[in-house]
């Protein structure tokens, strides 16, 4: 008898705890994430080598054109769709890029809300926007 209860106790609790749990917190996912401010934001930018680079896509947004058609005109990473990174985690961008998508509302290519003036990373000076947050 101590085997089973021993397996039941061990996986019977686990079990318990992360399916009870990780299920109940799965459908909540959206609004109790939100609440804590998130875990991962959906991010877009534009990157570019020099500061008045990205000072010159600043002002192409302010004149009311779209993100993604300013990302595509002046970004200089590798992606170059729009600017659209997807969704990432808390822990995997760069300190000032993370700090400041995890500060930004969300908004839309059509009427963004952005990083002014661009934050400065090791790669780079970014305008960043975010079009979510889970």
């Amino acid at each position: 008898m101590p085997p089973k209860n021993k397996g039941v106790g061990a996986k019977g609790s686990g079990a318990a705890k992360s399916g009870g749990k990780g299920k109940g917190s799965e459908g909540e996912s959206d609004s109790g994430k939100q609440a804590k401010g998130g875990t991962a934001v959906k991010v877009r930018h534009i990157l570019c080598e020099k500061q008045s680079k990205a000072l010159e896509a600043i002002e192409k947004l302010k004149s009311g054109m779209k993100f993604n058609d300013v990302a595509s005109q002046y970004s200089e990473d590798k992606a170059r769709s729009g600017g659209d990174l997807g969704w990432m985690t808390r822990g995997s961008m760069v300190g000032p890029f993370q700090d400041a998508a995890f500060q930004l509302p969300n908004s839309t290519v059509d009427k963004p809300i952005y990083t002014d003036p661009p934050v400065k990373t090791v790669h780079g000076y970014h305008v960043i926007m975010v079009e979510g947050k889970k």
